[in-house]
């Protein structure tokens, strides 16, 4: 079996090339020809492997192209990547994107073996809050639910009343203060995701100070530059990004529902007010589309490689686990989330 790790990269062949064609005709506008060498040996072995394995690969819609849309199996938002763990057959799950995410599929899934490819893409966001937090508002707000954004940790998600996602916060809010009788929640830890959610809703929200470190670095003055720079321009913001950035946007939605803006509107010029690689991966599906492209990266979405990929799957690493009783209340929290609508994750075009 091939190995990875600190070995020379794996050899480009005639037969690779020919076998991984098809492949790179569906990433062909937005990776160079030029760097296909160097991830089809990868995508190769990877798609093989997985097969052989009983495996699936659940790709964020911040993966690099390569992964999104020539490895992963099933791809999307953080909701739609939660309903495809909680689904799939597969005894094997390998987490593309941060750590959290690949908790819920432990959570979600107690019986399968979860792998993320590199153990420390984390999330800033979800570094913000920890448990003991969590319980300390408790006293403080006895009455109201606690809703947690997806982006945390199995501690925390076992602490609150419900977790939501970006695509359903508005939703997961209205529901949870009508079965509770109350007017008012607390939202962690995303202050600006619970300040646009305010925006769109009549219960109140008591936020936490806790930003993504990408979302939060876009101003309103980069949205008019946008304008300025590229007439005509339409904009679609993250609602991790602060309520002025979202003002002065054309659309808000999570990195579904943006895509799903470009599928309906079909706009001739667009910008993605998000992590970097969203745009490339949009871009591979929709040729005739101008996309102006902020870049913003990830630091921890870009530890995930093909090659960790691989190194994953040939050494089963890096196992994620849950104390079994955090994950049962974890559970709970997301299940309670899963309750509220019943959108389907989208198969990915990847081989």
């Amino acid at each position: 079996m091939t190995t990875t790790g600190n070995s020379d990269p794996l050899p480009f062949t005639p037969q690779i090339a020919r076998e991984t064609a098809d492949v790179y005709r569906k990433v062909a506008h937005v990776v160079p020809e030029i760097e296909w060498p160097v991830h089809a040996p990868y995508v190769q072995a990877i798609n093989a492997l997985k097969r052989e394995m009983n495996a699936v690969i659940l790709a964020h819609n911040y993966m690099t192209p390569e992964i999104f849309h020539c490895v992963a199996d099933f791809v999307g938002d953080s909701l739609q990547l939660a309903r495809e763990a909680a689904k799939t057959d597969a005894a094997l799950i390998v987490q593309a994107g941060v750590h959290f995410m690949a908790e819920t599929s432990k959570i979600l899934s107690p019986e399968k073996t979860v792998l993320i490819p590199d153990p420390q893409a984390g999330c800033s966001l979800a570094a913000s809050i920890t448990a003991t937090d969590v319980r300390l508002l408790r006293p403080k707000y006895p009455r109201l639910p606690i809703v947690t954004y997806v982006n945390t940790s199995a501690d925390v998600k076992a602490e609150c009343d419900v977790c939501c996602t970006s695509s359903n916060a508005v939703a997961v809010v209205e529901d949870i203060a009508r079965e509770w009788g109350v007017d008012e929640v607390v939202m962690v830890p995303d202050e600006f995701l619970a300040q646009n959610v305010a925006e769109q809703t009549a219960v109140k929200i008591i936020t936490w100070k806790g930003h993504c470190e990408v979302h939060e670095r876009f101003t309103a003055a980069d949205i008019r530059a946008f304008r300025s720079s590229s007439p005509g321009v339409v904009v679609l913001a993250h609602p991790e990004c602060p309520p002025e950035v979202i003002a002065e946007a054309d659309f808000a939605g999570s990195t579904s529902g943006m895509i799903g803006y470009v599928g309906k509107h079909r706009p001739h010029r667009v910008v993605l007010v998000t992590e970097c690689s969203m745009s490339d991966n949009v871009a591979a599906e929709y040729r005739d589309i101008e996309f102006v492209r902020p870049c913003n990266l990830c630091p921890y979405m870009k530890r995930i490689t093909l090659p960790k990929i691989l190194h994953s799957l040939q050494s089963l690493t890096v196992e994620v686990t849950v104390d079994p009783a955090v994950a049962a209340r974890a559970r709970a929290s997301v299940e309670r989330m899963l309750a509220v609508g019943s959108a389907r994750p989208r198969a990915s075009v990847a081989a």
